[in-house]
This record gives C-alpha cells, structure tokens and sequence, in this order.
C-alpha cells in the first residue's frame, strides 16, 4: 500500500466536513497536507503523534516507519511555510534529519476533528476530544454534543483533585490551576482557545449562569480575559476554576487513539501502525506546597 494510498484512506473513513460541520473540507485550503517528503512510495509503517518533533522522527527511523501523522505543524507556522524559515539553523537540521530518515509527513487536523465511526453505530465523533475523553475515561461523562465531547458532567470533586488525576491520567509534570482548589467541580469544558477576544466575555457569562461548567480544562489560556474571571468569582466565593493543560497535551491522546482506528480504516494489508508520545511539552520548576 502506498503512503498516498493511506492517506486517502484516511480521508475517507473520516467524515469531511470542517468543525463547524456545515461544509465540505476544501483541499485547496486545509491544514491536511503532505508537509514533506515522497508519498507514491511503499508505507512500511506509521506513527501517529501530536506534534513530529526531532524525536519523533528518529523514533520513526527506529521502528521502520516511512509515514508520520501528526495533528499539528512540521515547521511552527501556520501552513508549514518553508520560505519562512528557511535561514533558521534547526529548520535545517530539521531538514537535515527528515532527509536522512526518508519518509514523509501528512498532518491530519482537519479530518479528524470532522469527526470518525467511533461511537456507537457508528456514529461519528470529533477523533481529538474523543481520544480525550478515552483516556481520562470519560466517554461515559460526555454531555450536550456528544459528537464534539467538550462538554463532561463527573462525580463531584475538588479543582486540586481533577488537576491530580489529570496529571496521573495525562502522565503530566504537571498542570497550572486557576481560581479555587476546593471547587466543588462536576461540570466540565474544554473551551477550545482562550485568547483575548470578545469570545471570553462569552465564556464568562457562561460560567456564570445556571448549569455553567465550574471548571475549564484550558488549552491556550492567557492571564486578562478569563483567567481575570475565574480568580474574582473564586474570591466572591463563586467556587470556580480551571485547569491549565496546555494545547498538546490536552490535544495528543486524540492521536493516540488514532493509532487504534487506523487499521479499521485501511482494512487488508495494512502496515503497522504505533503511536509515539511527544511527552510533557513543559517543565515545571516549582517551590514545595509544604
């Protein structure tokens, strides 16, 4: 089977159409292209990833693998512009490596975000936030649009409790938690990226009336939007908060989960397929609770 091949096979197992679900994806415009490499040669293994770091790639060579999937850029920009960076010295080590390594890269963001046959009958799910959900487990916690699984409604614990288990759950360092520890939290959202905008006054107001999450499991979260909230509405004894994960780590487990579907998608003959962690995108230098 060609790499070509995989790829469009895996484009048609999912369901085609953007986030919003209202029209076709647009091959001309999306994120899910081949960002490097030669695809009309023999796949003899695929990785799945969250993000094709350096080590990423050598863990490929290991395995024998000529094919990456990962959900997000090869070369930290928006469309993988090579022109861009083309002066920078690690784009060209990391060119460098892929060479040496000679496989190729297909980024696939928007069509598993368009949803793939993982529920029940069939049914098609956001493949991200349904790997999510699997690894926390979850699955059975999702409300409102089940499709999505943004939306979870746990037995009740605390802020610092959730932000433990996601920790253990996530093989974390370890996450930044905002507002009250003792929250009593049972609803919970991923409210996709909190940036700054007009969108987080909405947010807010959300969270604030009857049946709001009373916690946000962050991926972009920044300090004078919501993060403004959540901290004033704690100190009004409000008893919100939200856990700050960051963007991969939040996102990777929907690509670990990839690894478990792929075969279904390709059906007969299929290479083998592995996923490879990223790991903790951060470090955490820390002073003692004691």
């Amino acid at each position: 089977m060609l790499i070509s091949e995989v790829i469009q096979h895996i484009k048609d197992y999912c369901g085609g159409y953007d986030m919003m679900g209202d029209r076709p994806i647009d091959e001309a415009t999306t994120r899910d292209k081949v960002l490097y490499g030669n695809v009309d040669q023999e796949c003899t293994g695929i990785i799945t990833c969250i993000w094709a770091t350096a080590d990423v790639i050598r863990q490929a060579q290991e395995l024998g693998a000529n094919l990456i999937i990962p959900h997000e850029a090869l070369f930290w920009n928006h469309g993988d512009h090579q022109d861009v960076v083309a002066e920078n010295a690690t784009f060209q080590a990391k060119r460098d490596l892929l060479n040496a390594w000679g496989g190729a890269v297909w980024r696939c963001h928007d069509y598993i975000h368009s949803g793939v046959p993982l529920d029940a009958n069939g049914a098609l799910a956001d493949g991200i936030f349904y790997g999510f959900a699997w690894k926390v487990d979850w699955l059975e916690a999702r409300t409102g649009d089940i499709a999505r699984s943004m939306d979870f409604e746990i037995p009740e614990v605390t802020g610092r409790e959730l932000a433990r288990d996601m920790v253990s759950k996530l093989g974390l360092a370890g996450v930044r938690l905002v507002g009250d520890p003792a929250a009593r939290v049972r609803r919970v959202q991923i409210p996709m990226h909190v940036m700054g905008g007009p969108q987080d006054t909405a947010l807010a107001n959300a969270m604030d009336a009857a049946g709001g999450p009373d916690c946000l499991l962050g991926m972009e979260f920044i300090d004078f939007t919501t993060c403004e909230y959540i901290r004033d509405a704690a100190q009004l004894g409000r008893g919100k908060c939200a856990i700050v994960l960051g963007h991969f780590n939040l996102e990777e487990p929907g690509m670990e989960h990839m690894a478990t579907w792929i075969p279904s998608a390709l059906g007969a003959g299929a290479p083998q397929v592995s996923y490879v962690s990223d790991g903790d995108t951060y470090h955490y230098v820390t002073c003692s609770e004691e």
